[in-house]
């Protein structure tokens, strides 16, 4: 069973690799007070680039475990990576109750959990793609809030419009889990918006 103590090689890779990153990268990062200090949270949003994790990760102390597609762990070269910084394999051919059931065990020990309900980066013109009901679900099950964060702007080296922005932390308490996604996914794009407003 996973709990929260953070994986060593996650604590290593953000002291040393997150100066570089927000140096390179220039994020304006808004909201970061929203992410809960301690107790159980699945930090969600909308997925548009192989690096949306670190943003996250530079933005609160607590340690993440991302659900990260298994092919990462089948690649020798990387997966070591994802293996030493806690992430969970996650086989999207099918419904993968074992890496459901890791992740609930994270949530049920006070951890904090990090996912991408689009299931996959969105490469479409689509301003963000239907969610899955995986988050919702998982955070109903362990009553465990939902920190919604909206992603815009290019990774470009000095960007000056990459932003993300983190809303205000919800439960799902006793919605349904349809009305929970769909409150979700207004979150999320709302929080995108505001973000494409900003002046």
């Amino acid at each position: 069973m996973m709990n929260r103590k953070v994986p060593f090689l996650y604590k290593f890779g953000k002291l040393i690799l997150g100066p570089i990153f927000k140096w390179y990268y220039h994020p304006t990062i808004i909201g970061k007070e929203n992410i809960p200090q301690d107790g159980s949270i699945l930090i969600v949003g909308n997925h548009k680039h192989l690096y949306d994790q670190c943003l996250t990760i530079i933005a609160t102390k607590r340690g993440i475990h991302y659900m990260a597609k298994r092919e990462y762990f089948d690649d020798k070269k990387v997966a070591w990576f994802f293996k030493g910084t806690g992430c969970i394999s996650v086989d999207r051919s099918k419904k993968d109750e074992h890496a459901t059931d890791l992740a609930l065990s994270v949530l049920k020990d006070g951890g904090a959990i990090g996912l991408f309900p689009e299931g996959t980066r969105n490469k479409t013109e689509s301003f963000l793609l239907p969610f899955k009901f995986g988050a919702v679900s998982m955070a109903k099950k362990t009553d465990s809030y939902l920190v919604p964060f909206g992603i815009t702007g290019d990774y470009k080296f000095r960007s000056k419009n990459l932003t993300i922005r983190y809303g205000n932390p919800f439960k799902v308490n006793n919605m349904d889990l349809e009305e929970a996604n769909n409150k979700l996914y207004y979150e999320v794009e709302m929080l995108m918006k505001q973000n494409l407003d900003r002046k």
